[in-house]
């Protein structure tokens, strides 16, 4: 697969390479560890299969719930559906937001087959019920763990490399606050939607309360409260 901008792949003749009888044709879209990849990075393929396969299993769910406790259908919505919206979610982050609003929907439809409401009632009161971060919030916890994880020297090789730790270069207050730095980027598109932007905007945007927690676990409890509250004040 070639990637990059729709200009820059159609400046492209050789959508093809031969190696000894065989030729590779270059696709438009990959699977890679259940996420798939399109040439120009916009995740479309994904989401589309993300939420096809989400629909469905809520449709089956749907067909028994008169029989589930509200306890039991919260499990099987959370290890078939959430767990799909979550899975590789911070692949997401920088997307427009009507590409998000495609994976909200079916969040949003979850939520009203658990406290069995219709889609003519408003959705924000059930997910306050259930405290569930909507999608964009989601995403934005994801990337916040990932920034305390490179200050506790526990992230991967591949991300921590591509992280940096902001550094003043004369004595400042915000030399004590466990800042990253946000790299300069030329592109929307691409520049601004890395992990390498991404994580260290959504990281330095949190209170130093919670960016300076003494363990993980406190950690999570105080940025889930943030979010929350950010996502529904």
């Amino acid at each position: 697969m070639l990637s990059g901008s729709r200009h820059a792949l159609n400046q492209i003749d050789c959508t093809s390479l031969t190696i000894g009888d065989t030729q590779i044709v270059s696709q438009t879209a990959v699977k890679d560890l259940g996420v798939y990849l399109d040439s120009a990075l916009t995740m479309q393929k994904h989401i589309s299969f993300v939420c096809k396969c989400a629909f469905f299993e809520l449709r089956k769910i749907s067909s028994v719930r008169s029989f589930l406790t509200l306890q039991a259908t919260v499990q099987l919505v959370s290890s078939l559906i959430l767990s799909r919206l979550d899975y590789c979610n911070s692949l997401l982050a920088g997307l427009p937001t009507e590409e998000l609003d495609r994976l909200q929907r079916v969040q949003n439809s979850a939520a009203r087959l658990i406290l069995q409401k219709s889609k003519k009632d408003h959705v924000t009161p059930l997910l306050i019920t259930l405290h569930w971060l909507p999608m964009k919030y989601r995403i934005e916890y994801k990337l916040a763990l990932l920034g305390y994880r490179c200050f506790e020297k526990s992230l991967p090789p591949y991300l921590s490399h591509s992280l940096s730790i902001y550094e003043p270069s004369r004595s400042l207050r915000s030399s004590s606050e466990k800042l990253l730095r946000i790299p300069k980027t030329r592109t929307k598109t691409f520049g601004e939607r890395t992990f390498r932007y991404q994580i260290p905007t959504v990281w330095n945007s949190l209170p130093s309360s919670i960016r300076d927690s003494s363990s993980l676990s406190s950690f999570k409890t105080q940025l889930k409260t943030y979010l929350f509250r950010k996502a529904f004040a």
